[in-house]
């Protein structure tokens, strides 16, 4: 089963409590503050090398991720803010998970819970997955910003979340670290794949628009190129002509009116409210 038929599963399996939580009008915000915070704290318990715990927590985190999109979807409070919120604090609730693995390996001198010559080079690697891992999502941010749909690639954030929980909640430090550790080389190498997909499509799909426009061609005498530019403007000067003819017009037609019904009523006149004609006097 692929990781979003599975998420689609795990949403559906979690619609009581997302019903439950709408009832009780628990805000969308919330949720995503809380999921944070979670994650924060897991970051903390990362640095201090309780992996499995951390893991637990980071995977809570992930949960809270999933639930206040639809809790805001359900309940209708979707905003723009909630979207920009949202997309914040998950660039926190990566530096804080990234940033305590970084800050574990880097401690290894002190607790050697994994091999001594391998504190550096995961202190690197994990840098490396932090960097990757903030372009992934900046990418597709830069794209939507251009008007292109930049949703490709093989590790999105919920993936990443998944990397970051799941192996080490279950796994720890098994085998000397090597599992995390190979983890963790993972989560960077696919990070940085997904950099390279979302930078290829998104100058495909630009090279494609370019290519799509016709190029005005130039010839290199000058004296073509002023007189097209100069017929440009004496056909913008004609079309704003015309329109301030039509408004003229419009303007005289409830004048003319009354000047040709000169045996009109005065009495109609002052029922149906002055006229153009009286107004201009």
């Amino acid at each position: 089963m692929a990781l979003s038929e599975l998420r689609s599963v795990f949403q559906r399996g979690m619609s009581p409590l997302v019903e439950f939580l709408v009832r009780n009008g628990v805000s969308p915000n919330a949720i995503t503050t809380f999921g944070t915070f979670a994650t924060v704290v897991g970051g903390g318990f990362y640095a201090r090398g309780h992996i499995h715990l951390a893991g637990w927590i980071v995977g809570l985190s992930a949960l809270c991720d999933m639930l206040d999109g639809q809790v805001a979807r359900r309940s209708g409070r979707s905003s723009v803010f909630g979207a920009f919120y949202d997309s914040t604090l998950d660039r926190v609730a990566d530096g804080a998970v990234l940033g305590g693995l970084a800050i574990f390996f880097a401690r290894n001198g002190v607790h050697h819970e994994i091999p001594n010559y391998m504190s550096t080079p995961m202190v690197s690697v994990i840098l490396l997955g932090m960097i990757g891992s903030f372009l992934t999502s900046y990418t597709r941010a830069r794209a939507e910003g251009l008007g292109i749909d930049a949703q490709v690639g093989i590790l999105q954030r919920p993936e990443r979340i998944v990397l970051l929980s799941a192996p080490q909640a279950f796994f720890g430090l098994a085998f000397g670290g090597w599992v995390l550790m190979a983890i963790c080389a993972l989560l960077t190498v696919t990070a940085w794949i997904t950099v390279v997909q979302r930078v290829a499509f998104v100058a495909r799909v630009t090279a494609d628009e370019t290519r799509s426009l016709k190029p005005v061609q130039r010839s290199s005498g000058s004296g073509e190129i002023e007189a097209y530019e100069a017929g440009g403007r004496r056909a913008d000067g004609v079309v704003l002509t015309a329109e301030r003819l039509v408004r003229a017009t419009e303007d005289l037609e409830p004048r003319l009116a009354d000047v040709a019904a000169p045996a009109e009523p005065v009495t109609r006149r002052a029922e149906a409210g002055p006229t153009g004609f009286d107004r201009a006097r």
